[in-house]
């Protein structure tokens, strides 16, 4: 019977039984001092490795450290698969690691993609970089790709990969829309082309009719998410109980697609709520509302910021959007950008509600009983009980005109101490 010593990083002498409790144990020892783990990790590690059988781990270890890894960052791996060190030092480690220097890999970029999925070490990298190459992608869209899902160095490209590419391209994807799509979003490539992405986009086709607008609808990676095909079913038919889907159906193409470009998402209540918004509009008044939105200073990108936001902002009449607006931005002094970033602000009613409650703190803040720490978002847009009793109820014996001015029988004039925006 044969015993193998191990000092733990305890300094605790411990002899090891090789034919009985630890039959790996030159594995243990050679996983604590060169790699740095403890006794009970080593132990656990050895389980899935036999150095005994390895021709030159050692050089493995100093392969990963000559391209910049740290030995921590070589002892993460390690830990996520020891089996890296039984690898082909010669035919696949080295040739992999070039690869990946080509592609501006070292150091910690190299650790943080190899983290994700060490045995991409172990793949044949040249042939998959190779396929990429030479189907359109540049190698900085190459290095996106590794660095977004390195496991996708594991599969077959040719059988897995080139159906996909060649079914998009059929759909009008030139290589460099395919390229961008695909490197931008790369999980993509491991949906399943029968059952997720073909159905993915007949359903496209039954919403939107002409594959043109399909194209431009698939443009948009979001749809192509788990799931997300499933849920255009019922938003569907939400749009037709609202009646969305009785204008012409070249017009709710394009509605979609513009919806699919703005990039809401498919399984989200906004979808619904920006389609039905445009759907209420025709592309005159859309325009003229954007414009009435501009004259108070607002960009097209704040704009459509707030429509994302809030899509129903853009279901007010042109004459409500200047009204509040106005209201906002003249009577209290509130920036446009905050509106934008508070589109809610416009579904309210302004003689019911927003000046009401304004008159309100119009008479507070004269009896100096209000300073200027509520916001005005916050003050128009809380619940009315609440509201009632932080600023009515409690005042109401000592100021009882402010129950006057909640009812909106005092006159407003304007607040005599600016609100927090």
């Amino acid at each position: 019977m044969e015993f193998y010593y191990i000092q733990t990083q305890s300094h605790t002498n411990l002899y090891i039984n090789t034919d009985y409790k630890y039959p790996q144990s030159l594995t243990v020892s050679f996983l604590q001092d060169s790699c740095g783990f403890s006794l009970e990790s080593a132990v656990s590690y050895s389980k899935k490795l036999n150095i005994e059988n390895v021709k030159n781990p050692n050089s493995i270890l100093d392969l990963l450290r000559n391209h910049g890894l740290t030995q921590t960052h070589i002892g993460n791996l390690i830990r996520i698969r020891p089996l890296l060190l039984s690898a082909d030092l010669d035919n696949t480690l080295m040739p992999n690691m070039e690869v990946f220097e080509s592609l501006g890999f070292s150091g910690s970029s190299l650790a943080k993609m190899l983290s994700k999925h060490p045995a991409v070490l172990e793949s044949d990298a040249h042939a998959a970089v190779e396929f990429f190459r030479a189907h359109g992608f540049s190698d900085k869209q190459i290095t996106t790709l590794t660095m977004k899902r390195p496991s996708l160095y594991l599969y077959n490209a040719d059988k897995i990969f080139k159906p996909k590419l060649e079914f998009f391209k059929s759909l009008g994807f030139s290589d460099f829309e395919i390229a961008k799509l695909l490197s931008s979003e790369p999980y993509i490539l491991t949906r399943s082309l029968e059952n997720h992405i073909i159905p993915c986009v007949q359903m496209l086709r039954r919403v939107l009719g002409i594959d043109e607008n399909v194209l431009k609808a698939t443009a948009c990676y979001q749809i192509f998410e788990s799931n997300k095909i499933h849920m255009l079913h019922p938003n569907i038919d939400t749009l037709k109980s609202h009646g969305s889907l009785l204008i012409c159906s070249n017009r709710f193409s394009e509605i979609v697609s513009e919806v699919m470009k703005l990039g809401f998402d498919p399984n989200c209540r906004q979808f619904v709520l920006a389609i039905r918004s445009m759907a209420q509009n025709t592309k005159k008044l859309w325009g003229q509302k954007v414009e009435a939105f501009r004259s108070f200073g607002l960009s097209e990108d704040e704009i459509y910021a707030a429509f994302k936001r809030q899509p129903m902002c853009m279901s007010c009449s042109e004459k409500k959007i200047k009204k509040m607006m106005g209201f906002f931005v003249n009577k209290l002094k509130m920036k446009p950008s905050m509106i934008s970033k508070s589109p809610n602000l416009l579904l309210l009613s302004l003689e019911k509600r927003v000046i009401p409650r304004c008159s309100v703190m119009q008479v507070l803040m004269l009896k100096g009983l209000m300073k200027d720490d509520i916001g005005i978002v916050y003050m128009v847009t809380m619940a009315e009980k609440k509201f009632m009793v932080r600023f009515v109820s409690k005042y109401q014996n000592e100021v009882p005109v402010v129950v006057r001015a909640h009812q909106g029988k005092i006159e407003f004039q304007g607040l005599p101490i600016a609100m927090k925006m």
